[in-house]
Order: structure tokens, then sequence, then C-alpha cells
């Protein structure tokens, strides 16, 4: 299996395991470790063993290697655009495929992000329609403190000077800065000057994040990452030998 395009390798031993469901006795040589840089032509699997079962596993091998590696390597290029500007992390959000987030979320990982919440019970991320069911920030606020525990995190999402001023009064663990351009962002950073984690969101491209990172955010979170990634291209070239063998 190699690399058509340059990129970072993500989900290997899945493919390793895809082929081996199929044939346990295939000789199966992993050659570049996950969340390895890759450049076009790099091999990175190398399987050995009857020909039917290593093309039958072919196709499913390469989704997961080609679906996890697109992911990885998009995280990577938006974490090389941040890094000279600031401490910002770049992380998932739970916009995942069905039945992939602890595959999806590992190539985050993968490529140097950071995972945000998994699942509803990781923590309290009060949003604009929860703010407008509650009746505003305060009470949703005070309604999500007094239904859960001492130990989860509350973090609420604002798009204004006001709301985080509000919000920065009542207190939360973090604010969720919504589509705020750099300037704006930078002040809200200002405000919150240390008591809050920071996380800028809202259609982050990787022009925005140079800027984004500058404004000293803690966290830019980019839902795109696991839900609209491109793949990255890798192939299986087979080698047949004249005992029905290949490699």
């Amino acid at each position: 299996m190699c690399s058509r395009q340059a990129g970072v390798l993500a989900g290997l031993d899945l493919a390793a395991q895809a082929f081996r469901l199929l044939d346990p006795t295939l000789a199966i040589t992993r050659l570049v470790p996950d969340g390895a840089p890759l450049a076009a032509g790099d091999a990175v699997l190398r399987v050995t063993g009857d020909a039917h079962a290593i093309l039958s596993a072919e196709r499913v091998a390469l989704n997961f290697v080609c679906r996890l590696s697109g992911i990885a390597s998009a995280t990577a290029r938006l974490v090389a655009a941040a890094r000279p500007h600031g401490h910002a992390r770049m992380t998932c959000t739970r916009k995942t495929t069905p039945g992939l987030r602890a595959l999806e979320k590992y190539a985050v990982r993968a490529g140097g992000g950071a995972n945000h919440r998994f699942g509803l019970d990781d923590a309290v991320l009060i949003k604009d329609n929860h703010i407008a069911a509650a009746g505003g920030i305060r009470p949703a606020l005070e309604a999500a403190r007094a239904h859960v525990g001492h130990l989860v995190k509350i973090e609420i999402e604002v798009d204004t000077l006001d709301q985080l001023d509000e919000v920065l009064a009542i207190g939360a663990d973090a604010v969720l800065l919504d589509n705020m351009g750099p300037d704006l962002l930078h002040e809200a950073v200002r405000r919150v000057a240390g008591r809050a984690v920071t996380e800028a969101s809202g259609r982050v491209t990787a022009e925005m994040v140079p800027a984004l990172a500058a404004s000293g955010v803690d966290l830019i979170s980019c839902g795109w990452l696991t839900h609209s990634a491109p793949i990255l291209d890798l192939g299986l070239d087979f080698e047949a030998d004249s005992r029905g063998s290949g490699t």
C-alpha cells in the first residue's frame, strides 16, 4: 500500500485488521507509523499471501486509511498554520460520521490536534438554542450548574462582547467565541484575562487560523475536520506470483 500524495498517515491498524480478518495467515508488515508525514510514493504497508483474501479486503482497508489519513492531514495543516502565532490547539467537534466518531477523533490526534467532547456526558456546552430555551444566559448557566456534578465543566457560547461580559460576571469554565473576527476575538480574550478557557469557532478555514491563533485563544475548533475533510489518496499495487499468492 502506497501514498499517492503528501499527507499524514492514520488508520493503518484498521487496514491490517481488514486483511487479517479474511485470512489470519497473511504476512502483514507496517512500514510507517500513524502520525508520520508521507510523501507521494511512500510505501506504508506490505501484505503477502493469498491473492483472493488480499483483493477481497483491499477496498475496506483503503477506505479506512484514506478517510482517516485525510482527517489527519487536514488537521496537521491547521496545526502548522496556528503554531507560529500563539498557543492555540486545534480541536475537532462532535460533527462526526455516525459509528465512526472514535476513529475520526483518533485521526485528529494523529494529525497533532486535540479532541473536544466525545458525547453530551463529557461536559456541558450551552449553545444559542439552549440560551433561547432557558430564557437567557443567566438562567441557562444556573440551570446547568444546578443539575450537574461539581466536577463537570460548563462552557457557554457567545457571539457578542455584551454576552461575554454577562458570562464573566456569572462565571463559566470556558467560553465559545462564535464567529468573531480577529479584532473582536482579540478583545474578547483580553476581557477574559485567563478567567476561563477560550475557544474560537465558526466556519474556520485554514486561511483564518493564523489570525485566530494570534488573538491568544486557547482552542480553535473546526467541525469540517471530521465531516468534510478530503481523503488522502492511497492505493494498493498488487504483484502476483505463479502460486496464486501476491504482495
